[in-house]
């Protein structure tokens, strides 16, 4: 009697742990849908640099939205995909606070092909530093390595070893956006990953030139999701920045 209860209750265990696992693969499946997109009426448009700032009615709520330069005029209705909150940003270049702004990756009038340079929807690698300055060709064979550093190159191979340890590294400007969520964004190369590989990503309040050779220190950080699609495998942030 006691065998045949314990075999009831361990089939029940079985049952409810089988449940539970499949509730689970639902919720991840939902969970991994891609964005919808969203859409809405411009009312305003301010130009600030390489990005434009958006005010939008949606029908449900007014948002400000903040990305790539974008041609789109009040009254026209424009897509965009969810992007990532930033409240109480300050744009220098406006001189305005918004309370509230989304940093998405284009915004595109409604029925149009998504704009040059721009970001299609659904794209998986929309980041904060989309746009800004960037460079044509450039002559790595002066850069050398920091004493006691790394090369680019060596970051991306090393990044789970040096993961949250102070680094410095030096390389050429290749790219510059000023003031995204509150801060500067650096790529850097210094022609140590082959020709279109990767560039590594510096979070700074610094600022520098495309083409300037610049030296940095900052604390290595690995698999940094900022959320809507914002992912690095490895990004330094607030890093100093010393231009040579």
């Amino acid at each position: 009697m006691v065998n045949r209860h314990f075999g009831v209750v361990t089939v029940a265990l079985i049952f409810v742990s089988f449940l539970s696992a499949a509730v689970e693969r639902v919720r991840a499946a939902e969970t991994s849908k891609p964005e919808a997109q969203q859409s809405g009426k411009v009312l305003e448009v301010l130009q600030a640099g390489s990005y434009t700032y958006v005010h939008l009615d949606t029908g449900k709520e007014k948002v400000w939205l903040a990305g790539p330069t974008s041609q789109v005029k009040p009254g026209e209705r424009v897509v965009f995909l969810p992007g990532m909150p930033m409240t109480g940003f300050e744009s220098k270049t406006l001189g305005r606070t918004f309370d509230l702004v989304y940093f998405v990756g284009s915004i595109d009038r409604e029925g149009a092909e998504p704009a040059k340079g721009a970001l299609p929807p659904g794209h998986p690698q929309a980041a904060p530093g989309a746009g800004g300055t960037v460079a044509g060709k450039m002559d790595f064979s002066k850069i050398t390595k920091p004493a006691g550093g790394r090369t680019v190159a060596e970051i991306f191979q090393e990044k789970n070893q040096l993961s949250g340890r102070k680094i410095s590294v030096r390389g050429k400007v290749v790219k510059f956006s000023a003031e995204i969520m509150g801060k500067n964004w650096i790529h850097l190369k210094d022609g140590t990953v082959k020709e279109g590989g990767d560039d590594l990503t510096i979070t700074t309040k610094a600022e520098a030139k495309v083409g300037d050779t610049v030296l940095v220190r900052g604390v290595v950080v690995t698999e940094k999701d900022f959320g809507s699609g914002y992912h690095y495998a490895v990004i330094i942030e607030d890093a100093q920045i010393t231009v040579e």
